[in-house]
């Protein structure tokens, strides 16, 4: 669109774009997201907060208890009052399905698209992990060796052999990585016996799934019979559907997505701590502009490496261009953060309004959360939209098809390059960048932490547990999930955040709430002296570590499981993930990933708290189910608070009382650090 057709179009009445009730400021706490959103109304071009003041959502669906699984529907079956104050619910679908059956098999559905997703992900990195270790293709290696030499035997992978006179010897790296690979795949068709991963797990929290039968089998089948089971007339016990849903979200978090962070950080190399900033204003008026958008980093690995290839950086000068600015949206933003610093661009809900800045040549999506609007914004600009997965194209406006292959992954990350350097002199000269960015440390892997506990040769979660003991540190929160448009973006994320630090509780944070954090300055030590109780401030001072540690990406949720076990292994703190102190949190989800991901931390002990709506408010009995019954289970159960202060305080309710049943609830005298204790903290 030229500069005229853009002054045109905004002089234009609006009618095609319905005016939202609320103020830009209302509908956002962040800045740069307000900015971009004046800008697009003032365009006439429609974003998803147009639509979300446009179109309420279903009544019936927001309760669950809407059945569309067979034509004789849908049946729905909206909560009455009379059910809602104790009355006799007869409530029935034509089939006879009761409000809990239709409820469970809605939210098991739910577990299994999110499942699939995330899993579905682990597998296309477990092919490409293999076909490396097989040198299949020439644009992947085995990077972080000791990160396999790690992992290998939990995969049931031997990594030394004796040798002939009896000494023992380590075997040959690609030997084991191919051994790795295929163990890993098979995770996946596997039909009988249990996934590998699960051993992972504290003994009496293995021991426990050992007792209910709910130990995944293999990662597909569990999903699958997610679906035989919800089909009309196949399963119609609540708890029974419950149960296979846990089976396929342990086979999600404790086994696909599991695998892809192993294999990922054997791949591209194990996080640590390193330096970036985020949000819209990353980007740069006088270079090229590509956003990395979705969640696969396989691809977007090879883009980092061909943008900074001299030739490229040569041609976009040749366009006019001083050079190639990366930034990432959601999830792929926090993978090629956390191992090469490329700064965030936004989360889920800023996705068009990157485009609207008009400073983006190319968006390049891969799978999951990606807006099918992306592409009508991207027509009212010169962006392009750029697939290149072949199970995520998009149809609505126009858009560029390059397809990722394992085997060309470099060649076909330079034609994408390419592509957006040539598209840098199409820009109109509306260009409007907001000026807002924040620094911020991110990186910390579970290894990591360990290692800012402990140093080099003594590395241990003892120093956490100590200061949690000492209360010092109230406890550990994991914080996660999505943006949803329901809601007023990034500000139940900060909210949350914000009140679990005050009460010195340390936050450990994936996904969309990661780079709201990062947007907001949480993610730097100096957030400690600014917004924690002193208790966790003066811990983080002396490590020189940030109050909130950003983990990785949605799928590296399995981060936060394995800091939790080894909370577990560093001992007083109980012997399962449940004795933890420690609570979970999805302020602002809206993606069926965050069922899956919830149900698999329920189910290994966390009490976890999702903000804005619950499917499941029709059904009483259901909802009950899964706010108190599982907990009796489990050890972990679920929660709804909308309200974010609550919300926090409910964590916090429940850390205390973990720290009780611990007995660390007594008064301790609170002194002030002396050099032995900094000592202990310090890194070596």
């Amino acid at each position: 669109m030229t500069t005229e057709e853009v002054k045109a179009k905004a002089a234009e009445p609006k009618e095609k774009v319905k005016k939202a009730a609320a103020k830009p400021s209302e509908l956002s706490v962040d800045k740069a997201t307000t900015e971009m959103i004046e800008r697009s109304r003032e365009l006439g071009v429609e974003t998803i907060f147009d639509r979300a003041a446009s179109m309420k959502p279903c009544n019936i669906g927001v309760q669950g208890t809407c059945c569309k699984n067979c034509s004789q529907g849908p049946c729905r079956l909206p909560l009455t009052k009379d059910v809602e104050q104790g009355g006799e619910d007869t409530r029935k679908g034509l089939c006879g399905a009761t409000p809990e059956t239709i409820a469970a098999r809605n939210f098991a559905r739910m577990v299994a698209a999110g499942a699939a997703a995330h899993s579905d992900h682990g597998r296309g990195v477990a092919e490409t992990f293999l076909a490396a270790a097989r040198k299949e293709t020439h644009d992947y290696k085995i990077t972080d060796t000791k990160k396999l030499l790690e992992i290998a035997p939990d995969y049931g992978v031997e990594i030394t052999v004796q040798g002939k006179d009896g000494e023992v010897l380590q075997r040959d790296i690609d030997e084991i990585a191919v051994e790795v690979g295929e163990k890993a795949l098979g995770q996946w068709g596997q039909q009988t016996g249990e996934v590998l991963m699960v051993k992972r797990a504290p003994k009496p929290l293995y021991d426990n799934w050992k007792k209910l039968g709910v130990i995944p089998r293999g990662i597909d089948r569990e999903i699958v019979e997610i679906m035989h089971r919800t089909h009309m007339g196949v399963d119609q016990d609540y708890e029974n559907i419950v149960a296979q849903c846990t089976r396929a979200s342990l086979a999600d978090g404790w086994a696909g997505s599991m695998m892809a962070t192993d294999l990922q950080d054997v791949l591209f190399g194990c996080p640590y701590p390193l330096k970036s900033s985020a949000n819209l204003g990353i980007l740069k008026e006088d270079h090229v502009n590509i956003i990395i958008h979705g969640h696969e980093p396989l691809l977007s690995e090879m883009i980092v490496t061909a943008a900074e290839l001299p030739e490229m950086i040569d041609y976009a000068k040749q366009k006019g261009a001083k050079g190639i600015q990366l930034g990432g949206i959601c999830c792929t933003a926090n993978e090629i953060l956390i191992r090469h610093g490329v700064p965030l661009a936004g989360n889920y809900l800023q996705q068009e309004l990157a485009i609207i800045t008009g400073a983006v040549e190319a968006m390049v999506v891969d799978v999951q959360c990606i807006m099918e609007n992306v592409a009508n914004v991207a027509k009212c600009f010169h962006t392009k939209i750029i697939t290149t997965n072949p199970r995520a194209k998009i149809a609505s406006g126009e858009t560029v098809h390059i397809e990722f292959d394992e085997h060309t992954a470099f060649d076909d990350a330079k034609k994408i390059v390419k592509t957006a350097i040539d598209n840098f002199p199409n820009r109109s000269r509306e260009v409007m960048i907001p000026k807002y960015s924040s620094p911020l440390i991110a990186g910390f892997s579970y290894e990591a932490i360990n290692y800012h506990l402990g140093g080099t040769f003594r590395g241990s979660y003892t120093p956490l547990n100590d200061n949690i003991i000492n209360g010092r540190i109230r406890g550990v929160a994991g914080v996660v999930g999505c943006n949803n448009a329901r809601t007023v973006h990034d500000d139940a994320h900060l909210t949350i955040v914000k009140e679990l630090i005050k009460n010195d509780v340390i936050v450990l944070t994936t996904g969309c709430n990661a780079i709201t954090c990062g947007k907001a300055g949480l993610l730097t030590p100096e957030a400690a002296g600014v917004y924690c109780g002193p208790g966790l401030a003066e811990v983080c001072e002396t490590v020189g570590i940030p109050p909130v540690l950003h983990m990785g990406s949605c799928v590296d949720n399995s981060r936060i499981l394995m800091a939790a076990t080894e909370v577990v292994k560093a001992g007083g703190l109980g012997k399962t993930i449940a004795d933890l102190p420690a609570a979970g949190s999805a302020p602002e989800w809206m993606s069926e990933k965050a069922i899956s991901i919830g149900q698999y931390f329920v189910a290994s002990g966390v009490y976890t708290v999702f903000g804005v709506t619950m499917p499941v408010s029709g059904s009483p009995v259901f909802e009950d189910y899964l706010y108190k019954k599982l907990e009796g289970i489990y050890g972990g159960m679920w929660d709804l608070e909308v309200d974010p202060i609550k919300h926090a305080q409910k964590m916090i309710a429940h850390i205390n009382k973990k720290r009780q049943a611990l007995g660390l609830d007594k008064s301790r005298e609170r002194v002030l650090m002396d050099m032995a204790a900094r000592q202990k903290l310090e890194a070596a």
